[in-house]
């Protein structure tokens, strides 16, 4: 494949395969998902590519793991219908939310070096909204709405065993106390770093009972390594992204 790409020479579908480890058709998928470029035909009718062809497939596959299959579609299908500004708009948004996800991390990570040792106290009449801060409390809309999620989620959440929330005594409601809403924005966080439900209460359990936080803090590096991974898969798809979008001129 390496002699046809410098001398110029056209590639048959299954040359462009081969070289990147794809079936034929993946490669035909792939052009008319606008991924590549339209192919020329020869006379009877066969599918030929060329180097660019070839470059566009290094860079759609350099980005996938930095962005997402869905993504770098569609900055490919933006970049071969000319719509470079649209690509770049994309990348932007997906490094704002690998940024998001790492203020995300830390702001878990703050949260840890910050929690005391002390035990869940046993829900009670005393342990009302009046009987606290107030601050901290939420009914389900309002903490379901700060978090970006359903209420319905929420309730899920509860279910799995993730918070405790008591009743209120007039109206039945749910309440959210201040372990309540810490508990719930450390799942939302475990949730967004791709963790199951079954993952995460066992880990919301050692928060809540202070026994520990070495499964946490293993969950956490894991994630911060996938973070980091991203991150630097972003910089490989940028730079293949650069030589594709340098060939075609």
């Amino acid at each position: 494949m390496g002699r046809n790409l410098q001398n110029g020479e056209r590639l048959r579908p299954v040359d462009l395969a081969r070289g990147h480890g794809l079936s034929t058709q993946a490669v035909r998928n792939y052009e008319e998902a606008g991924i590549l470029p339209a192919a020329d035909r020869t006379p009877a009718g066969y599918r030929t590519y060329t180097s660019l062809h070839a470059r566009a497939l290094r860079a759609f596959l350099a980005l996938v793991p930095g962005h997402g299959h869905q993504t770098a579609t569609s900055i490919m299908r933006a970049v071969n219908q000319g719509e470079v500004d649209e690509a770049f708009r994309l990348i932007d948004d997906s490094h704002a939310q690998l940024l998001d996800d790492r203020r995300t991390l830390q702001a878990v990570e703050s949260a840890l070096r910050d929690l005391e040792p002390t035990a869940a106290p046993e829900p009670d009449v005393a342990s009302g909204p009046d009987a606290s801060s107030g601050l901290a409390d939420r009914f389900i809309g309002p903490l379901a709405e700060e978090l970006g999620i359903r209420p319905a989620t929420l309730r899920k959440w509860e279910r799995a065993g993730l918070m405790r929330p008591r009743r209120d005594p007039m109206t039945g409601y749910r309440v959210y106390d201040e372990s309540d809403v810490r508990d719930a924005r450390l799942a939302h966080q475990l949730r967004r770093g791709g963790y199951l439900l079954e993952q995460i209460a066992p880990l919301i359990a050692q928060v809540r009972s202070a026994g520990g936080l070495e499964p946490l803090e293993a969950a956490l590096s894991d994630w911060r390594g996938r973070v980091s991974a991203r991150g630097r898969a972003m910089l490989t798809g940028a730079a293949e992204l650069e030589a594709y979008l340098r060939e075609r001129g």
